[in-house]
């Protein structure tokens, strides 16, 4: 976990032998202190307040790669309660599309990210995505069975972005996992999102139900009320999706998974679907709008040597979400918002492996 940062004047600071970089909150955003000079050891840390420049203790020699450094270098904490946990990540130049803002895939990859490391937090393990002890006795692991991710506005390149995320059960057949997305410079509400994780057998590749034992150790981290990103009634995250049926509008097939798509559990990683989905988007629509609201159902795993198709169809809109916030209202927007059905299935046998739901808005240049 980060430490707090004690404060020191701006001499001091660059007479540091051993500075840290931290970033404190002014009128205009957050802003980056003085680096420490060239050839000096530089950590990160974070500090609340609005006025000093943050001065932390640089990791002696056993603190490099020792257990709990990476926890000091992120700039990441449990709340009070222990019963969420918030990060700030930088979005990074390679994070950004052709609009210049972070792709979708950058913001399901930070996702991913804050949630492992709220795991890793509170002692879960990190030989996979927050096994718990007796599922890694019992060969258990996470997978997702599904995401919705509702993007208000796209950070750019530099910007920060604070993510809160927290977990919760969902009954007997697996967990929930929520987020909130801020820009930390204005604290407005950039997006959110929520998940739907189950229980597989690593040997079997088999569904389990969630056992007395494992909610046990996950639900004393949970918070003891639901919590929902989404707590509107009748809100997208909540609609099915039915099954598109070939022939599609657009398609796109042969797609092959990378050995780079491959993750920890040794199938491809849920973010490469949402890659899958977007090929089979039209490019005049790619060039024209931007993505609003993705929602992924997984129904089968797929493995390094599969080889899939993305079909992609249009559908009828009734309704659209405008943002003040974050938090949408309900209003008729049909003239600006396209809505597509999308099916990702394997080459040749069809056989299932996720259906998807996009929303886009007209791009605003």
């Amino acid at each position: 976990m980060l430490r707090a940062c004690a404060s020191v004047s701006p001499v001091a600071a660059r007479e540091a032998s051993t500075v840290a970089q931290c970033w404190r909150r002014g009128a205009s955003g957050v802003l980056p202190m003085p680096r420490a000079e060239s050839g000096k050891l530089t950590v990160r840390c974070s500090r609340s307040g609005n006025e000093g420049v943050g001065l932390c203790p640089a990791p002696t020699s056993t603190d490099v790669g020792g257990e709990g450094f990476a926890e000091r270098l992120r700039m990441g904490r449990l709340e009070e309660d222990g019963l969420s946990y918030r990060e700030s990540f930088i979005v990074r130049c390679y994070e950004v599309g052709i609009n210049k803002t972070a792709t979708v895939e950058t913001i399901a990859n930070l996702l991913q990210e804050v949630g492992c490391n709220h795991a890793q937090s509170v002692g879960f393990s990190t030989d996979g995505f927050a096994t718990t002890n007796t599922m890694r006795a019992l060969r258990l692991i996470w997978v997702t069975s599904r995401m919705h991710i509702e993007i208000y506005k796209y950070p750019a390149w530099g910007d920060v972005v604070e993510i809160e995320t927290w977990c919760q059960g969902e009954g007997r057949i697996g967990t929930r996992r929520d987020w909130i997305l801020k820009d930390l410079a204005t604290g407005s509400v950039i997006g959110r999102a929520t998940s739907k994780w189950v229980m597989m057998n690593q040997d079997t590749r088999k569904l389990q139900r969630v056992s007395d034992e494992v909610r046990e150790e996950y639900l004393v981290y949970c918070p003891r009320t639901p919590r929902l990103a989404f707590p509107e009634e009748e809100n997208d995250s909540l609609k099915k999706i039915p099954k598109l049926e070939d022939p599609a509008d657009f398609s796109r097939h042969g797609l092959v998974p990378r050995r780079a798509d491959l993750d920890m559990n040794q199938h491809v990683n849920n973010v490469t679907y949402i890659g899958w989905v977007l090929e089979s988007m039209p490019q005049e629509i790619i060039d024209t709008h931007e993505l609003q609201t993705i929602t992924l159902d997984y129904r089968r795993e797929c493995q390094h040597d599969d080889m899939v198709d993305s079909l992609t169809s249009s559908e009828k809109i009734t309704l659209a979400a405008e943002s003040t916030n974050g938090y949408p209202s309900r209003k008729s927007h049909e003239h600006n918002n396209l809505q597509y059905l999308h099916f990702l299935g394997l080459s040749g046998t069809g056989m299932e492996l996720n259906r998807g739901r996009t929303i886009w808005r007209k791009l605003v240049r």
